[in-house]
């Protein structure tokens, strides 16, 4: 009798680990299955999404972000009638800040570059998780604003951390967390994404609300119109060569300026759809969507 309970709980402790890994595999495939499944998901080539991001009081500042498989990926936003430029082409992550004075594209930090390297995973980080070399771990349920949710704790392949905070109920994504270094200083980020419509048979989050958790202040990002699978250039995501000789020496104006624009980036990447929503949803999505852009637009981190 002894010996079969000691086999018996050795035989539970060699499963635990499989059980736990089946678990958040699970909770996986219905995120993607919630998103609109790997193949639809996998259909989009490329996206261009614009928008408005709200970074203050009476400060708005229009958006055009633009992504390309494999791994490219560039935002313009438009600051005092100046253009600036966030862009990674899947080895290189550059910007162009001429509201700080700088007139050329430089290279980012290593530190901002894995963040530009994030944004530019079309499917987001839990989608083949496992193939991306991602590490994902279930840290158990928590409510977020009333609403359970599963708390994912995901290690990505470059060494980032985040949490991700997955609806128990319709499995979107509501909200992320992580830290970052906002001038020198660590900071703990916080975004919660809203407003999920499905286009071509994909659900996207069209808000996103992020800030320093605890912090009063927040920036927004609305999106307004995305399109799907058009023709873009993508020589547009290179660095241009005038900057080349400067990459490995980023100024400090560009440190600063990249930090300045972390507070108004995308946490786990930025919302994806198209410029004409479905219409027609089942009545548990639409609450679903009703509840998390609620959300979206009530939280304040």
């Amino acid at each position: 009798m002894l010996r079969r309970t000691l086999l018996g709980i050795a035989l539970t402790a060699l499963l635990a680990p499989l059980a736990h890994a089946q678990t958040v595999d699970e909770i996986v495939a219905k995120y993607v299955q919630a998103r609109g499944g790997l193949d639809k998901l996998k259909a989009v080539q490329s996206v261009r999404m614009t928008g408005r991001m709200t970074m203050g009081p009476g400060m708005e500042a229009p958006v055009m972000l633009e992504m390309v498989r494999p791994n490219k990926m560039r935002m313009e936003f438009t600051v005092q009638g100046m253009t600036g430029v966030q862009a990674y082409d899947g080895s290189t992550a550059w910007i162009l800040m001429p509201f700080m004075g700088k007139k050329n594209p430089e290279a980012v930090p290593a530190e901002d570059a894995k963040r530009f390297e994030e944004q530019a995973d079309m499917d987001g980080p839990l989608v083949d998780y496992k193939q991306k070399g991602n590490q994902v771990e279930l840290m158990g349920k928590e409510p977020v604003e009333g609403t359970d949710a599963y708390k994912l704790k995901l290690t990505l392949k470059n060494g980032s951390v985040r949490y991700l905070y997955i609806d128990a109920e319709n499995f979107l994504e509501i909200r992320t967390e992580s830290k970052r270094t906002v001038q020198g200083t660590e900071v703990e980020m916080v975004g919660t994404p809203g407003d999920y419509k499905k286009v071509d048979g994909v659900m996207y989050p069209f808000s996103l609300e992020s800030g320093m958790k605890g912090g009063q202040q927040t920036n927004k990002m609305t999106i307004d119109s995305i399109a799907v699978n058009l023709t873009i250039d993508p020589t547009q995501f290179a660095m241009p060569a005038v900057a080349h000789a400067d990459s490995d020496n980023v100024s400090k104006t560009a440190a600063a300026g990249t930090g300045e624009m972390k507070k108004s980036q995308m946490e786990q990447g930025p919302a994806r759809g198209s410029s004409t929503p479905d219409a027609t949803k089942p009545a548990a999505t639409r609450k679903a969507t009703k509840k998390k852009s609620k959300a979206a637009t009530a939280v304040k981190p």
